[in-house]
């Protein structure tokens, strides 16, 4: 059964997309932890992040890096926080999080945002792309 985010990237299910190419989308988390939560996965459908081949793994980890440039052009904070945690959804993928305190790294704290907001930070942060 294809998880939640291969349903995305087959385009059953919306998100709000930051990035794409050939191999990778990004697209901001629906749970935010902060505005800009926005989780990297490879297309390819793997359970864990060390399974994925290590030019995929590369790759993956670049694409990231660009997301996460945008991410900070974009939202005010003091850095852009990585975490791979892994449990949630059984497909390998990197969460990119703005912040200003630790708090908003620990997926305890959320914050509320409308589709309207998700719609035009989506749009920032591809245009700092």
């Amino acid at each position: 059964m294809s998880s939640i985010f291969t349903k995305i990237v087959n385009g059953e299910i919306p998100c709000y997309k930051v990035a794409e190419d050939e191999n990778f989308l990004a697209f901001l988390d629906i749970n935010p932890n902060a505005k800009g939560h926005t989780l990297c996965i490879p297309k390819k459908e793997i359970d864990k992040l060390f399974d994925l081949e290590d030019d995929l793994y590369l790759g993956l980890m670049a694409f990231s890096k660009k997301v996460a440039i945008a991410l900070e052009k974009t939202v005010p904070c003091l850095r852009v926080g990585v975490a791979v945690i892994g449990i949630d959804v059984p497909h390998a993928h990197v969460h990119l999080i703005p912040f200003n305190q630790m708090d908003e790294m620990t997926f305890r704290k959320k914050v509320s945002m409308t589709k309207e907001d998700f719609e035009a930070l989506a749009k920032s942060i591809q245009a700092n792309m």
